[in-house]
């Protein structure tokens, strides 16, 4: 089979044929269909995490969907045929072992989850990473219900599923983004107001919010806005480190919570959201071939959208 491999960090991805997988007790294979390209893949090639990786070199694409293709002993809940997706984490392909970015992955059947038939692989594979990441900002760590007002800190793609998410669960959504030209897309999604610091929106009373970016000054922004006894969520990582204000944290009683690693229940709740309409990524499809130039893309930043590659073997 075909495949992209990483093997050190500031190298390019090297264009591989690999012996197809076959798989072990408990383990199926699936025939990729689409492979989400995530910034956490830059993130490996570049250093920043490349220790999360268990080996290399090592096949990226942790955003898998695809059709059984064979099953090994043991495996009862799938079959040959059905519509899988594997809901990212650090033991799971593209981390733990060979993933997306080839014809063909090997996974333990109890990683997966099962597709509806109304959700298209190229948006099941973003809800497999950045899907379940928002889901578990603002469901799990969050806590968010109806009528909640709730800050999203970064309109990108995992900001725009947030927003989503945070209007299907009936809360009232305000928007960060030093992107102005992402202003009118927030909006369109809901949002009840759009700026570029989320402490424009401290009269809110602001009762969660979820920092999408990671700098510093977001997280710091985050803390100055949050109303008293409110949580903030750190999802986004850019920056190491954040100075941010303890008196404000102690005498606002903020609750301040990290999220990173969703499970299975969360990548199955967001295809649930998209597949009754509620949630929709919007992605950038591009061809197998096209997966290191669109790395170098994301790198640079300014992408609006997911790119996804759309896997299709002769």
């Amino acid at each position: 089979m075909k495949a992209w491999q990483f093997t050190s960090v500031g190298a390019p991805l090297r264009s591989v044929e690999l012996p197809d997988p076959v798989p072990g007790k408990g383990e199926i294979v699936i025939d990729i269909k689409a492979a989400g390209i995530c910034h956490s893949d830059v993130g490996f090639m570049d250093g920043t995490i490349t220790s999360l990786l268990a080996f290399t070199p090592i096949v990226l694409g942790h955003e898998i969907a695809g059709v059984i293709s064979s099953v090994g002993q043991g495996v009862t809940d799938f079959k040959v045929g059905q519509r899988v997706g594997i809901p990212a984490t650090v033991e799971s392909p593209g981390t733990g072992r060979n993933g997306g970015f080839a014809e063909k992955v090997c996974v333990m059947a109890d990683q997966c989850v099962h597709i509806p038939d109304a959700v298209p692989f190229e948006q099941a594979t973003p809800a497999m990473c950045a899907g379940k990441t928002a889901y578990q900002a603002l469901v799990t760590a969050g806590r968010v219900e109806k009528g909640m007002n709730v800050g999203i800190i970064g309109f990108g793609g995992l900001g725009s599923l947030g927003v989503q998410i945070a209007k299907a669960l009936g809360a009232n959504v305000y928007v960060a983004e030093v992107n102005r030209q992402a202003w009118e897309s927030a909006r369109k999604l809901g949002a009840e107001g759009v700026s570029d610091d989320i402490r424009d929106f401290e009269s809110k009373q602001l009762d969660v919010i979820v920092d999408f970016a990671g700098y510093s000054v977001t997280t710091a922004s985050a803390i100055d806005a949050v109303r008293p006894k409110g949580r903030v969520i750190q999802i986004g990582l850019a920056e190491e480190m954040a100075t941010i204000s303890i008196q404000k944290v102690t005498m606002k009683e903020i609750t301040y919570v990290g999220a990173a690693n969703a499970g299975t229940c969360e990548g199955a709740d967001v295809l649930k959201l998209m597949a009754d309409g509620s949630v929709k990524s919007h992605v950038i499809p591009v061809a197998f071939e096209d997966i290191p130039e669109s790395l170098e893309k994301l790198a640079k930043g300014g992408v609006q959208g997911r790119f996804v590659a759309i896997i299709d073997r002769e």
